[in-house]
């Protein structure tokens, strides 16, 4: 099984963790991930977008002139797709974009994405994060420490009313709880700090 180093906040090394090597060696998938990443994105559409029909424009639905006799083109209504400020044809109207997505799929891709983040050395685990304080410059200084400033994803488990506070100003930093890890995320963000409670949490769900 691999290892990997569990730092305090303070960046010093205070212990070693054996990891699953199907969570965190898996091979690396890049069109299962893609897969995976279109279907997160795809669930976040509103599906809102919509024109309007013939018959909801505005506008008389008499007819202009007479069909004969005039020399110009028959038209029997404003209202047609062909005049300007007329109804759309096949334009989109509201739907809903989310598809089923195979579980095994999805955590395959995330065991992958995982993996590669660990390959890269962008994983980090962190023995808690337990701040004195919930002030953002604290925090900010930490992540900087830690990470080197980078855009990061930090994974707790459990509630930490500090943690919150002090994450949710920073623009680059996201949290999540261990059972809010996704695909979409841990490609998207440069450096992953995990809990050492929520990498155990994770791993096992992974792991089954």
């Amino acid at each position: 099984m691999a290892e990997i180093e569990i730092k305090n906040l303070a960046n010093e090394v205070v212990g070693k963790l054996e990891v699953s090597d199907k969570v965190f060696k898996a091979k690396l998938n890049e069109p299962l991930i893609w897969e995976a990443v279109k279907h997160y994105e795809d669930s976040l559409r509103a599906g809102t977008a919509a024109t309007k029909t013939r018959g909801e424009v505005s506008g008389s639905g008499k007819k202009l002139w007479r069909q004969k006799g005039t020399g110009r083109a028959r038209i029997g209504s404003v209202r047609s797709p062909v005049w300007r400020h007329g109804g759309t044809v096949h334009g989109p109207q509201p739907r809903d974009y989310t598809y089923a997505f195979p579980r095994k799929k999805l955590r395959n891709a995330l065991c992958s994405a995982l993996s590669a983040k660990f390959d890269e050395n962008a994983l980090m685990v962190v023995d808690s994060f337990g701040l004195e304080n919930h002030k953002t410059k604290e925090l900010s200084k930490i992540l900087k420490n830690l990470a080197g400033g980078n855009d990061i994803l930090l994974v707790n488990a459990g509630d930490n009313p500090n943690l919150k506070l002090s994450a949710r100003n920073l623009p680059n930093v996201k949290l999540v709880a261990e059972t809010g890890v996704n695909v979409h995320d841990v490609v998207k963000f440069q450096r992953l700090i995990f809990s050492k409670e929520a990498l155990l949490q994770v791993q096992e769900v992974l792991g089954q």
